[in-house]
């Protein structure tokens, strides 16, 4: 049977969607929505699909399945909601929401339908990676000592400038963190486990006119004992290729954006050659470290096919609603730290209260 989407929202990252969907061979666009509804008609006249201007009219259509949600971050809540309501399975662009409460309501409502619900972290379905997170199932690190990521992009004035959203608490729900690192945070939980503490300082410093950080750095202790950091930057010219290591007592990695560039272990295995060979190579693609447009699609397509599965299976997907809420939750404790000048305990019983505006 073939698997109907629906998308809500139609801006820059629909487009990718529509990409992987059209990648799946048991899968199709059928409809979109959008609070503009000159966006909807675009974006529908590009895909050759229907375009919605009522959300309740697209979630009625019973050869719709699947939604995705690809408004702006703090605009997930509602049409998530909504579409569980209705009975669809749900496949959330990153983050899951902007804050634990409405992170919390979207599962809820998921939980209640009985319908599947997904977090969009592509990340993990980097092949480097996952080659990556089963050297570490294996033991071939031995004892995990340091996981450290990297995110030193670059996003001109004019890329804030042109959305009212873009660098607003309200829509973005943060800066460099919430709206670009976020990937590389859910890579580092996944690959080193839960986190227990951190300490993180931000700032603005290369932008005007924007609410968020573009700059920061934290520290974090995982659940484990090992210790990492969590760089994010949209203030780094001309922007760097994001970068992941991991250490331990018995071997160390390197993966930068799709490349692993180190693979070192005391204990030697037939198949590390071929590793490097593999994956040394260089895959030349920038992953947005300057262009939000320069990503590939191949990681939302791979991602929709695990989600497919799960619907099929009746299992969870790979990274589920709990799984796209951890992320929120250390970002949101990375700037408690670094309002309060104070390590930051997780689980976080609530959502940090932003300081208020000095008048």
């Amino acid at each position: 049977m073939p698997y109907g989407f629906g998308v809500v929202g139609c801006g820059m990252i629909s487009n990718f969607h529509a990409a992987a969907i059209a990648d799946i061979r048991n899968s199709r666009l059928v409809g979109c929505f959008d609070v503009i509804p000159e966006s909807a008609d675009r974006f529908a006249k590009e895909q050759e699909i229907t375009a919605y201007h009522d959300l309740s009219e697209m979630l009625a259509n019973p050869e719709i399945h699947i939604i995705t949600i690809c408004t702006p971050s703090g605009a997930h809540l509602e049409p998530a909601v909504a579409a569980a309501k209705a009975g669809k399975h749900v496949l959330v662009e990153k983050p899951l929401e902007i804050t634990l409460k409405k992170c919390d309501k979207i599962i809820s409502a998921c939980e209640k339908a009985g319908v599947q619900l997904g977090t969009i972290m592509p990340s993990r379905f980097s092949p480097a990676n996952v080659t990556l997170k089963d050297a570490i199932k294996d033991g071939r690190f031995g004892k995990l000592t340091l996981g450290d990521t990297y995110v030193k992009w670059w996003r001109s004035q004019e890329y804030y400038d042109s959305g009212g959203w873009r660098g607003t608490w309200d829509l973005d729900g943060g800066g460099a963190y919430m709206n670009q690192a976020i990937h590389n945070v859910d890579l580092l939980y996944w690959l080193m486990g839960d986190v227990d503490e951190v300490a993180g300082i931000t700032g603005t410093l290369a932008h005007k006119r924007i609410e968020v950080e573009d700059t920061g750095s934290a520290v974090v202790r995982f659940k484990s004992g090992a210790i990492g950091t969590l760089t994010a930057a949209t203030s780094a010219y001309p922007g760097l290729l994001k970068r992941t290591e991991i250490h331990g007592t018995e071997g160390s990695a390197i993966v930068e954006q799709d490349d692993i560039k180190l693979w070192e272990f005391a204990k030697k295995h037939p198949k590390d050659r071929a590793v490097r060979e593999k994956f040394g190579k260089g895959s030349g693609v920038s992953g947005g470290a300057a262009d939000p447009k320069a990503i590939s699609h191949v990681g939302h397509m791979l991602q929709f096919k695990d989600f497919i599965k799960a619907i099929q299976q009746g299992k969870k997907p790979l990274v589920d609603g709990y799984e796209g809420r951890k992320s929120v939750e250390l970002i949101l404790a990375i700037y408690q730290s670094s309002w309060t000048g104070k390590r930051v305990t997780l689980p976080l019983k609530s959502d940090p209260r932003r300081p208020t505006k000095k008048k």
